[in-house]
């Protein structure tokens, strides 16, 4: 039985820390005006209460081994992020090519799933006219699920291309069964092309779109073709900026290296063109999930349609500007990709196909469980600060310094080869908003892990719709009296307190002259007050609506 010692810490409010004699860490770092730490006969005095003494035995080594085990997690999605960098640079030369190309054209139905969107419909409609593409071989489809007066501007917009001879429908559901997912299994039942373009009501596509995409469905194997967001309103303001970087990440890099390199990828959910017979054999859309895109994904390949991305084909698209609306977003992927996880993940380990494929698979599904991660990181990391054992500097460093690579340099690494690949000349002016992307990144951690435990625990949500205002690059302040907002919840008071816990603990680092500690923590607090105070300030009244109100007032005899 390992003998222990027992520290006071009176200068600290601390009353007690129990610590193996074995760890060396006695008195290592603390106040050099604290004698009693150094008085053996103090620390050795049988006044203490053995029980307790005897609860705490473990706590310490139990403690640390927990916080390494969940960064070595952290570090070993980190350590996929790079072998994607790996084999999107191995593979950065091997841009797909049409098989031949298509001698007439054929029919393609553009399918437009919206659901009360009156901000965008028109944009989408002109944009969607606007295709250099022959008229006789479009049908358009606009898949209206809406309950508001977006159902006129649909109905009068589609009245505006029959004029112009296009073949369009409004087709209007009062019953959203199934959500999106429904919607685009209705419309395809009246679909007339054997090619279906899918465009969120947020896009806006460029004219030459079919063009660039149509042919490679020359090769009868092809099953979907999928192009790279591009975004509308990048530049206005610092979430929009940071919201870019992480899509062209996971655009850019991880699906252009899963494509070229064999393994499987997914549909975006827009911007993206389908066969539709690869549909229908893939079992068709289900409702089961949150995002019927990449369910329907893994099981068409599973069937041995291959996809293809082209990531110099760009479809532009809204960021959303609001914090809530971004966390809305955010928390619909994520669910949606954890109950696809468990949906698709065991026919993927029993299907014949080679084992990179499994693993890459597997990694892209099971990602989001970093947010659990990092949320128990969140409750180890001031712990561990207290109470860590001393193993030496050379462990220390064997220990540490590759985790922190694998966890931390990974994603920087990782952003930045996007960006340097999308914006070759000006790439390195995205550098300084890296640290506020680590940050929304943590910030985000604990909306987006009440996602994973929801869809582990088979909690049913409905598919909230992301609100979209037409916003492009120029600034104006009017989306914020739209009636589109979305839905509030608890979790930003929540990410307030984890903000002041790490604020407390940033500042603790610092005065015990810790300031590597504390510069490198500095990223959480700055992230949990960045989500939780945009998301707060949105729930207080507008100054418009005040001005307003006092308007009304002063009528009011």
């Amino acid at each position: 039985m390992p003998q222990f010692q027992r520290l006071g810490f009176p200068n600290r409010g601390l009353t007690e820390v129990v610590i193996p004699v074995g760890l060396r860490r006695l008195a290592k770092g603390l106040p050099k005006g604290n004698r009693a730490l150094r008085n053996r006969p103090y620390l050795e005095s049988p006044q203490f209460n053995s029980n307790f003494l005897t609860s705490m035995d473990w706590s310490s080594p139990i403690w640390y081994a927990s916080y390494i085990l969940v960064l070595m997690g952290l570090a070993g999605y980190g350590s996929h992020r790079l072998a994607i960098v790996f084999l999107y640079l191995k593979h950065a030369s091997k841009r797909p090519e049409p098989k031949e190309m298509f001698q007439d054209l054929p029919l393609v139905t553009i399918q437009l799933p919206v659901f009360n969107e009156m901000h965008v419909v028109d944009r989408l409609l002109d944009s969607v006219a606007a295709l250099e593409y022959p008229l006789d071989k479009i049908q358009i489809q606009l898949l209206d699920d809406s309950t508001d007066e977006t159902v006129e501007i649909c109905r009068a917009g589609i009245e505006r291309l029959k004029a112009r001879g296009f073949d369009a429908e409004h087709i209007h559901r009062t019953d959203r069964t199934g959500y999106k997912a429904g919607a685009l299994e209705n419309g395809t039942r009246f679909a007339k092309g054997e090619y279906l373009l899918i465009l969120d009501a947020d896009f806006v596509p460029n004219p030459d779109l079919l063009q660039k995409t149509i042919h490679y469905f020359t090769d009868e194997k092809i099953g979907m073709i999928q192009t790279r967001w591009g975004h509308l309103n990048r530049t206005y303001n610092v979430l929009t900026r940071i919201q870019a970087m992480f899509l062209d990440g996971h655009l850019e890099l991880e699906q252009t290296a899963r494509n070229r390199s064999g393994r499987f990828f997914t549909f975006n959910g827009t911007g993206g063109i389908w066969r539709k017979c690869c549909i229908a054999d893939a079992g068709g859309w289900e409702h089961d999930t949150l995002t019927e895109d990449m369910d329907l994904s893994y099981r068409a390949q599973l069937k041995g349609w291959r996809f293809i991305f082209l990531n110099d084909v760009e479809t532009p698209a809204e960021l959303p500007v609001d914090m809530d609306g971004f966390k809305s977003q955010q928390h619909r992927w994520t669910k949606g990709s954890i109950q696809v996880c468990k949906k698709v993940l065991p026919a993927i380990w029993r299907a014949k196909v080679p084992l990179f494929i499994k693993m890459e698979a597997t990694a892209h599904l099971t990602s989001n469980f970093a947010y659990l991660l990092l949320i128990l990181l969140c409750f180890l990391i001031y712990p561990n600060q207290q109470w860590q054992p001393d193993f030496g500097k050379f462990t220390y460093y064997i220990i540490n310094v590759p985790i922190f690579f694998f966890s931390s340099v990974s994603v920087i690494v990782f952003y930045m080869v996007s960006q340097k690949a999308l914006r070759p000349g000006t790439w390195w002016k995205e550098i300084p908003y890296l640290p506020l992307l680590l940050a929304l990144g943590i910030g985000m951690s604990i909306s987006n892990a009440k996602a994973v435990i929801e869809a582990l625990l088979n909690h049913e949500t409905a598919f909230v719709r992301t609100p979209k205002y037409g916003i492009g690059q120029t600034k104006r302040a009017d989306w914020k009296k739209s009636s589109y907002k979305a839905i509030k919840s608890l979790t930003p008071f929540i990410e307030l307190l984890f903000g002041f816990f790490f604020l407390f603990v940033v500042v603790d680092a610092a005065m015990r002259g810790s300031w590597s500690s504390a510069i490198l923590l500095l990223p959480f607090p700055i992230g949990f007050f960045y989500t939780s105070l945009s998301s707060l300030a949105r729930m207080l009244p507008s100054s418009s609506t005040l001005t307003g109100v006092k308007a009304v007032n002063r009528k009011i005899p």
